[in-house]
């Protein structure tokens, strides 16, 4: 009778006691007959600890309409603060902005912006965000953004009008025709009565 290989580490093999011929017994198997089954290592053996650096958040960085381009850029956050921002300004040439956060154009046009209030550190530069200030922007007549209005001293408004960044030409001119040296007397024209118009239509992004 052949040998048989039994799950393990035994064979069956014939007794070698003769009173008992036809009983067999169990004894090792030999190495080399052995079954060789791949034991896995452990599982957490391969297992590698990895070091997660820490990734500042994006969010933490200003966004595009928080950048200023230096102190004569100001972000206004209220009627009140518009009021004050105009009448210290005295003789200075203000120059408002009127965006909205998710006005495409505005942000196209807001770099530039930033680099003329570089190239005119005379001029003062006010940002208004539409979406927080809407009954301001709204009785100010603002319809489109962005939307600039012009403004100075005894003179009061001078003027105002709807720039995309294909017509930035047009703030450009206008700056180059009001920014001139003269003289003020008096206040401030026209300050307290900045928020007669009682036009309140929604605001519309200008074509690029």
């Amino acid at each position: 009778m052949a040998e048989a290989l039994l799950p393990g580490r035994f064979v069956a093999a014939p007794s070698s006691s003769p009173s008992s011929p036809h009983c067999w017994a169990l004894s090792p198997a030999p190495a080399s007959r052995r079954p060789r089954f791949p034991v896995p290592p452990p599982p957490w053996r391969h297992r590698s600890l990895k070091a997660h650096a820490v990734v500042s958040d994006k969010s933490e960085q200003p966004q595009w309409w928080e950048k200023n381009a230096g102190p004569n850029m100001i972000d206004i956050h209220s009627t009140q603060e518009f009021l004050d921002a105009l009448r210290d300004a005295g003789d200075r040439l203000v120059i408002v902005e009127f965006y909205g956060t998710w006005c495409g154009s505005c942000r196209a046009l807001f770099p530039r912006l930033c680099r003329t209030a570089v190239e005119n550190p005379d001029i003062l530069f006010l940002k208004v965000n539409f979406d927080e200030n809407k009954p301001m922007c709204k009785r100010l007549n603002v319809k489109v953004l962005p939307y600039f209005h012009f403004y100075r001293g005894a003179d009061g408004q001078l003027e105002a009008f709807s720039c995309s960044l294909a017509k930035f030409q047009k703030l450009k001119d206008a700056i180059a025709v009001h920014n001139t040296a003269r003289c003020s007397i008096g206040p401030p024209a026209g300050v307290g009565d900045v928020l007669d118009s009682p036009e309140e239509k929604p605001a519309e992004a200008s074509p690029r």
